[in-house]
């Protein structure tokens, strides 16, 4: 546990490196460097404790590497969600052992959740737009799309492959698999395109409508609204004159001001508003049916048992890398998190195909 301790200081120092290099805000990249000198010292605390030498802090992990390239691609908005997801997820486990110990709970358990907003909102030269874009960031825990990718491949790898294992237990992996997996795929893969097409589009009517009343109250009460602005910074700890000040900066342009107001007061980012509906759904179509195939191909080439066999280890394999993957969000060791979404998934394909033999021999009866 100890050393997983260090590995994960480590990997937090690495990431807030990399965000602080790739920042183009000065002020927050300021506040990056800051949290990586005491993501750094946190480490090297430990590896006191363990009476080990400086040199012997480990290096940054694959998970920490991986997360690094996968900000260069996607953007390092989602890096900055993992570590605070990451941080939280830190935050309540020291609670809950505290908790089950009969401890004192002194509140600095989840000081590294706040750290980031309480040093960016110390800077003496932070605007309300540098605390609204960090927020930002860190409220929308950037990296949806990967989600989606992920849980999307894994939704059609699982329940492709349970309809795939129940025909071919009704079947002995004859007829009718090969066809009932590809029907499957398209079902599934319209069903998922559609809901995220109607999420992504009832999502965008419902922010637009709130977005439109704001920019009314905006336009009927502009003072009304820097008033309750300010509140909002004050309530964040900024002290009042500071809080004023950048109400009132942010107020000289209503465009700008209409974004800033409905980021702090609904928690709205109007950029995440601009993506496609069509774009969404597609995306999810392609993702479902990545996954979906998988447990078919080899029912395109054989069949038989033999197509069962190898279609049972292709998912089994495609099961472990999602599980790998899922580690990019959650933390966890690859092998755990590997090895027990394959054995969920092969559990849910032995049901259907125990259930699939049962109606085969009923129906043969």
């Amino acid at each position: 546990m100890r050393n997983k301790n260090i590995q994960t200081e480590v990997d937090a120092w690495f990431l807030y490196q990399k965000l602080a290099e790739h920042e183009p805000d000065a002020t927050i990249a300021k506040v990056f460097r800051q949290m990586s000198e005491i993501e750094k010292s946190h480490a090297e605390a430990f590896v006191k404790q363990e009476n080990m030498s400086a040199e012997d802090l480990t290096r940054p992990s694959w998970r920490a590497k991986t997360l690094n390239t996968i900000g260069k691609i996607f953007g390092y908005d989602y890096v900055l969600g993992v570590l605070m997801d990451t941080e939280k997820s830190i935050a309540n486990a020291v609670i809950t052992t505290k908790r089950k110990n009969k401890q004192k709970i002194t509140g600095s358990e989840a000081s590294h959740v706040n750290i980031l907003r309480t040093i960016l909102e110390k800077e003496t030269k932070v605007t309300g737009t540098q605390l609204s874009k960090f927020e930002s960031r860190h409220r929308s825990v950037g990296g949806n799309a990967i989600r989606a990718a992920v849980l999307g491949g894994n939704d059609g790898l699982v329940s492709n492959f349970s309809l795939v294992m129940g025909i071919a237990g009704a079947t002995a992996g004859q007829q009718g698999v090969l066809l009932a997996g590809l029907a499957g795929l398209l079902a599934g893969a319209l069903s998922m395109s559609l809901g995220e097409w109607i999420s992504v589009k009832s999502s965008q009517e419902l922010y637009e409508n709130q977005m439109q009343i704001e920019m009314e109250e905006l336009e009927t009460n502009p003072e009304g609204e820097m008033k309750e602005l300010a509140l909002i910074y004050m309530a964040k700890g900024i002290p009042e004159d500071q809080a004023q000040q950048m109400a009132a900066d942010i107020m000289k342009n209503k465009s700008h001001a209409h974004e800033i107001l409905i980021k702090e007061e609904l928690g709205i980012n109007a950029e995440e508003l601009k993506g496609s509906a069509v774009e969404a759904a597609v995306y999810s179509f392609i993702l479902f049916a990545i996954g979906a195939i998988i447990p078919v191909l080899p029912f395109i080439f054989t069949s038989g048992m033999k197509a069962v066999l190898i279609s049972v280890l292709a998912s089994a394999v495609g099961l472990f890398l999602i599980g790998a993957a899922i580690t990019l969000f959650t933390g966890k060791n690859v092998w755990y998190s590997g090895l027990r979404q394959v054995m969920f998934g092969l559990a849910a394909a032995a049901i259907t195909f125990g259930i699939g033999k049962l109606i085969g021999v009923s129906i043969a009866g």
